[in-house]
């Protein structure tokens, strides 16, 4: 039996109404969600369970709704006893990953995204920064496409490499534009304008690193229970001080998603279970490596089906 990955999305894969189906049948849940609204001083369960797409769009917002929604599954699922050998998470996604591995509680973990969140938003006024995926174009000539025009004096960066094909890039809204123009001309097949609300991993988001910083400095965190593959290095980290450092440099540095589930897959996992709303992750992974076991537990049904598939398999 090769290993499991548990693996949760980050932003994007929201929607109004998520885990409230589960919140009402299940107790663990429902005191997930009355915790994190304890924490935040905010009802963010309503929010999520039926509040306006416009507000729970909104990145402070987004992240805590995404991670409490990822942890309230996990909650459920875990009641299968099945076990992950190693973690991860897309972006903000590494901190329902950081839950799961015992190296943030969940009360603090809320409130760092939620930090985050605002830090994030702050950092570029509206309309400054712009991230854009760019696809069918690899990530060597990307690179060389957004250098040049960072040199020309508009910042842009490689945000996401997500899979083969799939590159998200960030920065000034102009240097985005010129990138995304100058992408195509080296043979990209399409630039699709992302709709978020500032330039994320891109170095525009030092400033909300630096304050972000003294977030985590008040946190108690421990050593990883399991395995954590940080979005920066896309390795295996396990120690609270080195944790930290990436969940600082995160903001500002690009997510090596598929370089993380290349390793991940050479560390012998062959299982991968997204755990939260969607099935974004599991579209990427299908994409870098056809011959994985992958699974979404988005509800309370699919938790209990890819529970029992597991252990049919064993």
């Amino acid at each position: 039996m090769g290993k499991i990955a548990f693996v949760f999305p980050g932003q994007g894969s929201q929607s109004v109404g998520m885990g409230k189906e589960l919140a009402a049948n299940f107790e663990q849940a429902q005191a997930l969600f009355k915790k994190a609204d304890e924490k935040l001083n905010f009802p963010l369960s309503q929010l999520i369970f039926e509040g306006r797409k416009e507000e729970l769009t909104l990145t402070h917002n987004t992240q805590p709704a995404l991670l409490t929604t990822s942890i309230a599954l996990l909650s459920h699922f875990e009641q299968s006893g099945i076990k992950a050998d190693y973690v991860a998470g897309h972006s903000l996604g590494e901190y329902s990953a950081l839950v799961a591995s015992g190296v943030l509680s969940f009360e603090d973990a809320v409130y760092a995204v939620r930090k985050r969140g605002e830090f994030m938003q702050e950092a570029v006024p509206p309309g400054e920064g712009a991230m854009a995926a760019v696809l069918g174009l690899d990530r060597q000539a990307l690179t060389s496409v957004a250098e040049e025009i960072t040199n020309e004096g508009f910042d842009v960066q490689l945000a996401n490499l997500n899979c083969p094909g799939q590159i998200v890039i960030s920065g000034t809204a102009k240097g985005v534009e010129l990138a995304s123009a100058k992408a195509k001309e080296a043979g990209a097949k399409r630039a699709l304008p992302l709709e978020v609300s500032g330039p994320f991993h891109s170095e525009l988001m030092k400033p909300a690193a630096e304050k972000f910083s003294s977030v985590l400095d008040a946190i108690t965190m421990n050593d990883a229970k399991i395995p954590v593959i940080a979005n920066v290095t896309a390795k295996s980290v396990s120690k609270k001080e080195e944790i930290k450092e990436l969940l600082i440099e995160q903001l500002y540095s690009s997510v090596l998603w598929e370089d993380s589930v290349q390793n991940l897959i050479g560390l012998g996992v062959d299982t991968f279970i997204e755990i939260g709303p969607g099935k974004v992750l599991a579209g990427l992974i299908k994409k870098i490596d056809r011959k994985v076991k992958i699974y979404s537990v988005y509800d309370e049904e699919t938790s209990s089906a890819v529970a029992n598939a597991l252990k049919e398999e064993n």
